[in-house]
């Protein structure tokens, strides 16, 4: 579901190609990260190389000591034990923890929010019904980033709530954006598609990526230039790709000579049904999304 800038697509507003970095609509903002884990580092750092907020306007909790003093030392930030505390100082509230503490996390904050806060979800399958009831609040953006967020170069599928008015959408986009690129999208199921797509996506590109290094030192390369081969193959394709703007089955078909090397090595991919399993890995990532989101339901109904 790629578009180009300024085309909108039913249920998807314009895809953000470049990192958002207007410094306006956080300027005098402070926000709370609940949960101090790789991806709340990845947007601490990613807002302060872009300079859209000082370290003193950035609060981050977490229940080990160990880790609130790395972020601390490495970032200026102020790291704090307290959910409720660093929430109670901050105008925009991202919620960064691991799906199975989200419900014990919003019994901790539920009711002490301001309804001009706003709040943004990162956590998987946690849809915007269960932190909407687990949180007794309005304001809530729910979003999926994914693994190269950690370098700037992530994608980030999000949709926000009735209550969230165009100011904090700015707001969102821009605290999103430093992770990379940034879709807003007014149906929730396609975070939840994204979720599968995206959010897992480095996943198969990974497990893709070892099984061609391992072919490779099958052939006989030393692992270390296998590696090297293959990361440089797959970065340069996705580049090249992107820049060409072409079709990818064009892209393919420009390789793949007749009677060829690759036409030898696709046909032994198809025969094998790459894409089939590749498709039934996507909807099963896509079904555990689901079923996430209606444990999450469920913990907020069971709260207290």
């Amino acid at each position: 579901m790629y578009q180009t800038p300024g085309h909108k697509t039913r249920g998807i507003s314009t895809f953000s190609c470049a990192p958002h970095t207007s410094r306006v609509t956080l300027t005098g903002k402070r926000l709370a990260f609940i949960g101090g884990g790789t991806m709340a580092e990845a947007m601490v750092r990613g807002l302060l190389d872009r300079h859209l907020v000082p370290p003193s306007h950035v609060l981050v909790t977490g229940p080990r000591r160990e880790r609130r003093a790395e972020l601390t030392k490495t970032y200026g930030v102020k790291a704090l034990a307290s959910n409720a505390e660093a929430a109670a100082e901050a105008h925009v509230v991202v919620l960064s923890v691991k799906p199975q503490v989200l419900a014990t996390v919003m019994r901790d904050l539920r009711g002490k929010l301001n309804e001009d806060k706003l709040v943004i979800s990162i956590v998987a399958g946690a849809t915007l019904r269960s932190l909407r009831d687990g949180l007794d609040h309005a304001a809530i953006v729910r979003a999926m980033p994914n693994t190269p967020a950690q370098v700037g170069m992530g994608v980030t599928a999000w949709t926000p709530t009735t209550a969230v008015d165009a100011e904090q959408r700015e707001r969102a986009k821009a605290i999103l954006g430093a992770l990379g690129e940034e879709l807003m999208v007014d149906d929730e199921n396609l975070v939840d598609m994204a979720t599968a797509l995206s959010g897992t996506g480095p996943t198969y590109v990974f497990l893709l990526m070892e099984a061609l290094v391992d072919a490779g030192v099958h052939l006989g390369f030393s692992r270390r230039v296998a590696e090297e081969l293959v990361l440089r193959t797959v970065e340069g394709s996705a580049v090249f790709a992107r820049k060409s703007g072409r079709h990818l089955a064009e892209l393919r078909n420009m390789v793949t000579s007749p009677g060829g090397t690759s036409a030898a090595a696709i046909y032994q991919l198809e025969k094998g049904a790459l894409r089939t399993v590749l498709s039934k890995a996507v909807y099963a990532a896509y079904q555990r999304t689901r079923e996430l989101g209606a444990e999450a339901e469920r913990r907020s109904e069971e709260r207290p």
